[in-house]
C-alpha cells in the first residue's frame, strides 16, 4: 500500500512521490532553545521519527534536518539577563533536547543547524524579497513582509488575507509596519541586543 499524506495546497489525500526517487529530503522545524523542555516539546519530534522510521523501512534514503532556533527574543533576553553570551545561553537548552529526544528514542537526524549559523543566507533571502517588492524596511530598521504583495498568501492554511481582521487571528504589536497583519522577517537590534 503506498503512503498517501494530505496536501495542504489542494486539500486532498495524495500519494507521496519524492522529488528525487529515491532520495527524501525532509525538513522539520525545531525547538527555540530558550528553556529546557519538557514532555509536550516533544509530540513533532515523535511524528518526526514515526515518518523517518516509516519511510527507511520503504527503502527511501531519507535525508532530514531539524533546526535549533538559537536566536530570538526570549534568547536574547535570556542571555541578557543572565550576563552570558547567546550562545553559552543557548548550549545547554540544545543539548538538553537532544539527550531526551535520544532517551525517548527518536533516531537522530542528519543535521541540527542553528539559527545563528545562517544569519548571512537570511539577510540575502529577505533582501531578495525587498527587491521583489514583497518586504520593505521601517523606520526603525526592521523588515516586514508585506503581504498585500504576495497574492498567494494563505493558501497553504485556506486563508483569505482580505478576510484576516486585525487582533483576531493576525496579533498586534508594537512595531512600525505598514499593515497591521504584516509580520517580522527581521527585528531591528535594541539596546538589550
Amino acid at each position: 500500500m503506498a503512503l498517501r499524506l494530505h496536501n495542504t495546497l489542494t486539500r486532498s489525500v495524495e500519494p507521496f512521490e519524492p522529488l528525487d526517487p529515491p532520495i527524501v529530503r525532509i525538513y522539520g522545524c525545531g525547538p527555540t532553545i530558550y528553556a529546557y523542555p519538557h514532555i509536550g516539546n516533544y509530540r513533532s519530534f515523535l511524528v518526526y521519527d514515526l515518518v523517518h522510521r516509516y519511510l527507511d523501512w520503504r527503502g527511501y534514503d531519507v535525508r532530514f534536518v531539524v533546526n535549533l532556533t538559537d536566536v530570538d527574543d526570549k534568547t536574547i533576553e535570556g542571555a541578557a539577563a543572565s550576563g552570558v553570551s547567546l550562545r553559552e545561553f543557548t548550549e545547554p537548552f540544545g543539548r538538553a533536547f537532544l539527550e531526551d529526544a535520544e532517551t525517548l528514542g527518536v533516531r537522530p537526524f542528519d543535521a541540527y543547524p542553528r539559527a545563528t549559523e545562517y544569519i548571512g543566507p537570511m539577510i540575502g533571502w529577505i533582501r531578495k524579497l525587498e527587491e521583489r517588492g514583497l518586504a520593505y524596511a521601517a523606520d526603525d530598521g526592521s523588515v516586514y513582509f508585506q503581504i498585500s504583495a504576495f497574492p498567494g498568501y494563505g493558501r497553504l492554511r485556506g486563508l483569505d488575507p482580505d478576510q484576516l481582521r486585525v487582533g483576531a487571528r493576525v496579533a498586534v504589536d508594537e512595531y512600525d509596519k505598514e499593515d497591521a497583519r504584516d509580520f517580522v522577517l527581521w527585528k531591528a537590534a535594541r539596546a538589550v541586543d
